[in-house]
């Protein structure tokens, strides 16, 4: 993961934008816009709580990331909020197909496994945005649950592995006493 710069301190830690879990909530916040403007009234209260828990899903990625060339525990502290934005943003989408009684497909629906093995295999905003116009209410809300799921995952399994490497590893404290005692030849 994270590497240190030519013995010093700060961590090289790659670009956010390339995290597949990123790119699931990069996703998720293009089609909950075009979801609220297509199936929620205007002024519903929904429109703007959904498209803010995809939006903040998104942005505290970004945040955390950039937070972590100095703080680990930021770093996790802001991923966490991206996943409880998107357990909010989930929350939503399970509520539009409850009151508009639509089924939230399982692994016993006929389409459920090839909705899973797409999203697992697809990252690009394009690769979903040339269903929106095709879709029901049905399919985009479970397209985006299913994404939530994932992006979750991914999440989650970022965070044990950094925690992981914070245990061997260390904190910036760390580093940066070891990057002085080197300096000095210690």
């Amino acid at each position: 993961m994270a590497k240190l710069n030519d013995g010093g301190f700060l961590e090289v830690s790659g670009d956010y934008r390339d995290l597949i879990f990123y790119k699931k909530t990069k996703i998720l916040f293009d089609m909950t816009y075009w979801y609220k403007d297509r199936y929620l009234q205007r002024g519903d209260r929904t429109q703007d709580q959904m498209q803010q828990a995809a939006r903040s899903g998104k942005q505290n990625i970004a945040e955390g990331k950039e937070d972590g060339v100095t703080s680990v525990e930021m770093e996790l502290k802001l991923v966490n909020t991206a996943r409880g934005s998107l357990v909010e943003l989930r929350e939503d989408y399970e509520d539009q197909l409850m009151i508009n009684r639509l089924p939230q497909w399982d692994k016993n629906h006929p389409r459920y496994s090839a909705l899973v093995n797409y999203c697992y295999r697809h990252h690009e905003l394009a690769d979903y945005q040339k269903f929106y116009e095709k879709w029901s209410k049905e399919e985009f809300c479970n397209v985006a649950l299913t994404l939530i799921h994932q992006a979750d995952r991914g999440m989650w399994n970022w965070m044990k592995a950094r925690e992981v490497e914070f245990l061997e590893n260390g904190g910036i404290r760390e580093k940066m006493s070891a990057a002085r005692k080197n300096a000095r030849g210690y």
